[in-house]
């Protein structure tokens, strides 16, 4: 047990141990694609990685280990489905899955298409760049259907 108390506005300033104000409990942090009660999936605004989605619980917590197990079920399916959902209509070399919350302590999935020719590639996104990388579009309204889609079961 971590010696902080969250609320739905504050997180665990990693660098400084302060508490700050919670971007993900702040924003929409990104373009919703879809939602319900218990998270969302927003895509990010990324010209490097277009289609870079994140699944975020909407309560504020920290770590998986803090859901019981059927919740951390249901957001994985969520975040499998996004993962489907971009390789369906991407068809990238690879799905990068990441929860790091190194920097923002609350629980979130980094689901990130990745191609033989992007900037970092085989590198994390977060690596140095390798080379400018090629452009790619995502077609919002596609992906957004596909989540739907492949989501119905979720939501029951």
């Amino acid at each position: 047990m971590n010696n902080f108390t969250f609320n739905a506005k504050t997180c665990l300033d990693v660098n400084k141990l302060t508490v700050t104000p919670c971007e993900l409990c702040d924003s929409a942090a990104g373009q919703a694609l879809w939602q319900d009660e218990l998270c969302r999936v927003v895509l990010i605004e990324d010209r490097d990685y277009p289609g870079f989605c994140r699944v975020i619980l909407n309560q504020h917590v920290g770590e998986m280990t803090d859901l019981d197990a059927a919740t951390r079920q249901r957001l994985m399916r969520v975040v499998f489905a996004a993962e489907q959902a971009l390789r369906q209509l991407m068809q990238p070399a690879k799905i990068n899955l990441a929860s790091l919350g190194n920097r923002v302590a609350h629980l979130h999935w980094h689901v990130i298409a990745r191609f033989a020719d992007d900037k970092h590639f085989p590198g994390s996104v977060w690596s140095e760049a390798r080379r400018a990388g090629a452009p790619r579009p995502v077609d919002r309204g596609a992906l957004q259907r596909a989540l739907h889609k492949l989501l119905q079961a979720v939501a029951e």
